[in-house]
């Protein structure tokens, strides 16, 4: 009997707080999240030299960070550097390393990832972002290198975040950014098959997106809105109409005019 009770009691405490928290997420969806403060914050940005890395740091400059500056290339970062003291930031150190490299990272500043958890969790307070790529959610044919850094990347950010959870570090937030196609060079000679369900998206456009996804502390950002789509069809779909949706999407023709970014001499 005091088994049944307890099974019970379960149960309604679960059914309670799912009902709580569907009423927070459609409240949410009408009325936007109110944005947290990051101003006086330390935001450490990799490959802040060039692309995405370089268009965060200008915006978080402009919201009143202190801006922390990695990237392999001296020259790149400390352009950066002078850019994002003249959009506004009041405290900017950049720093060369080569995340690839262990030495590095210690040498420049002697954490990594897995270093700066401790005093996290010790001060219940940060946020860890992860910027995959939809390439870490669905396989692309010719990308498999890419896809299966990107699958393990978002499986790591992911647990990182249910660990955090699961020892009730609510301070601890993450994101988590997975979007298609970015015109940085990365991918320059890629193309799309649907570009009005799957365009190749604008820098400046995905910056937002991911800035305002961080302010909001979303777990989860797709780009564009129909990777989500993509995500749900994938876990039921036929194989069959699952081939047919990617053929008529031109999913298997994405990298067939790779060239890749081309490096300065």
């Amino acid at each position: 009997m005091a088994l049944k009770l307890k099974s019970a009691k379960k149960l309604f405490i679960f059914l309670g707080k799912s009902v709580l928290a569907l009423v927070e997420t459609v409240v949410f969806a009408i009325i936007p999240k109110p944005r947290k403060n990051v101003a006086g914050e330390i935001v450490l940005i990799t490959g802040a030299g060039s692309g995405l890395g370089r268009l965060l740091a200008l915006k978080f400059a402009q919201l009143g960070s202190v801006l922390v500056l990695w990237d392999i290339n001296q020259e790149n970062n400390e352009e950066t550097c002078k850019m994002a003291g003249e959009a506004g930031a009041t405290r900017v150190y950049a720093y060369t390393c080569d995340c690839s490299r262990k030495e590095e990272v210690y040498r420049v500043a002697n954490q990594t990832y897995k270093a700066f958890l401790p005093a996290m969790i010790a001060n219940d307070h940060g946020h860890l972002v992860c910027i995959s790529s939809s390439a870490g959610l669905i396989g692309i044919n010719g990308l498999a290198d890419y896809c299966a850094s990107k699958f393990a990347a978002n499986g790591f950010a992911e647990s990182i975040f249910l660990e955090s959870f699961a020892k009730g570090q609510k301070g601890i937030k993450t994101t988590i950014v997975c979007p298609f196609f970015i015109k940085t060079g990365m991918f320059d000679g890629c193309t799309t098959g649907c570009p009005s369900l799957l365009p190749i998206l604008e820098p400046e456009y995905a910056v937002r997106k991911i800035v305002d996804a961080i302010l909001q502390e979303n777990l989860y950002l797709y780009m564009p809105k129909f990777i989500y789509l993509m995500v749900f069809l994938k876990s039921f779909l036929p194989l069959k109409l699952g081939l047919l949706l990617g053929e008529y999407l031109g999913a298997f023709n994405l990298m067939d005019g790779f060239t890749g970014a081309r490096k300065k001499n």
